[in-house]
């Protein structure tokens, strides 16, 4: 046994001095970041790493599908994968994803990179917050910002790498999974899961602190991370349609509270539905010229209420609510990730003339239907003379007994038929019934 316990010591004592095994744990955190760069995928990531940390799992990988998103959100990111205590690959993938602009950045400030097959990076030329060119010197300090950031993150590969991603930056150039790892600016190509992790096993990676981890992922568990509740409900927000669906409802549901005023449902659904649709628009790429259309719309549609143009003002609202909505979501500077459906816009403009159309003519017809309670409701009503009109007396109708006058002042025989011409507060005026 001694013999045993000295070649074992021996061959710790031999090992570099920064070298460590893998932690304990021996498991895999699993993230999977799908969509536009938003605050809740930094806020998702930043809360993995974290908990990475804290559960003392051996390895993240976090999976990336990314158009793009803000630059700052980006950094956000970037900071939160190079400071982890826990070594962080970044994997594009499935086949047809990509690490675009800003993804580009994220996949490059993993410890190490992989992409699947099929699968694209690059692109990453920065443009303004509405998707917009910047101006040239504007263009030229991002550019150089972000070429100095890229050159931080690839200093440990090739020149070539180097050079491919400045040309991401400066030329907006994009490459496949097998051009990237040719030129070395990823470390594995690996069509699953299971490959991933076998072409992992036995790499040394290094850490912000100078120390470096020898992955073992032969025999590794993989625990799935996903989004909470709220986080979810956020990132919905990040889909256009979602947000223009959301933004339809809240307004259909404000009309609908103007034309019954006295519920709530309705009221607080649309305010809901608002409230969300403009949170969504904050995290979108948006023309807020549009949202003036919208507001047009919603009016024409009220002014609808009060003074009826037998549907002038609700065409007329419906054509201003989708030129705003395509204003507000499809201006030439939008992504086109970040575009809304033209047809779904249409169809819900349609849609919401149609029922606008069919709650404004129920709110006409409750108009012209006759008084159901007060005293306007007797008139044309018929009763009986009780007590003779000379020109004053008595008559009852509809089961009570009225103070009552003839209207041209002659005198009325009791049983006497009579009609109801108006009412002058509590006496009724009538004419003999014909």
């Amino acid at each position: 046994m001694r013999k045993f316990a000295v070649v074992f010591w021996m061959i710790v004592w031999m090992l570099p001095p920064t070298a460590v095994r893998a932690a304990d744990a021996r498991q895999v955190l699993w993230l999977t970041a799908d969509g536009p760069v938003s605050a809740v995928m930094a806020q998702y990531i930043e809360r993995g790493v974290e908990t990475a940390e804290r559960d003392g799992c051996s390895l993240i990988v976090l999976q990336l599908n990314t158009p793009g998103g803000q630059i700052d959100l980006m950094e956000r990111i970037v900071t939160a994968i190079r400071g982890s205590a826990v070594p962080v690959v970044v994997y594009v993938a499935p086949r047809g994803a990509m690490a675009g602009s800003a993804g580009t950045l994220i996949t490059l400030a993993g410890h190490l990179a992989a992409m699947a097959p099929e699968t694209a990076i690059g692109a990453a030329s920065p443009v303004g917050s509405q998707g917009e060119d910047l101006d040239a010197t504007l263009a030229a300090k991002e550019k150089e910002m972000l070429r100095a950031l890229v050159r931080s993150l690839t200093e440990n590969r090739p020149a070539g790498a180097v050079a491919l991603a400045e040309d991401t930056i400066e030329r907006a150039r994009a490459v496949s999974s097998t051009e990237a790892l040719a030129a070395g600016l990823i470390d594995i190509v690996a069509d699953s899961r299971a490959d991933l992790l076998r072409q992992l096993d036995g790499r040394t990676v290094r850490l912000a602190d100078g120390s470096e981890i020898l992955l073992d992922t032969e025999w590794v568990s993989v625990r799935e991370f996903g989004l909470t509740v709220v986080e979810i409900i956020l990132n919905l927000l990040t889909n256009p349609n979602i947000v223009f669906i959301l933004l339809a409802i809240g307004v259909q549901a404000i009309l609908i509270e103007f034309s019954s005023p006295g519920g709530w449902a309705a009221g607080f659904v649309g305010a809901v539905c608002l409230a969300l649709a403009l949170y969504g628009m904050g995290l979108l790429t948006v023309n807020w010229l549009g949202l003036a259309f919208i507001v047009l719309a919603f009016i024409l549609f009220i002014l609808e209420f009060q003074t009826p143009t037998h549907g002038a003002l609700t065409v007329a609202g419906a054509v201003s609510f989708v030129a705003g909505a395509l204003i507000l979501f499809n201006s030439p500077v939008t992504p086109e990730f970040q575009r809304v459906s033209v047809p779904l816009v249409v169809g819900t403009g349609v849609g919401l003339a149609l029922m606008f159309s069919f709650i404004l003519a129920l709110a006409l017809r409750a108009r012209r239907l006759p008084l159901a309670m007060g005293n306007e409701t007797l008139i044309g009503k018929r009763g009986e003379v009780r007590q003779k009109l000379d020109p004053k007396g008595m008559v009852q109708a509809e089961g009570e007994l009225w103070s009552a006058e003839s209207e041209d002042g002659s005198s009325l025989e009791a049983d006497t038929p009579v009609e109801i011409v108006r009412v002058e507060g509590v006496r009724l005026i009538v004419r003999k019934a014909p």
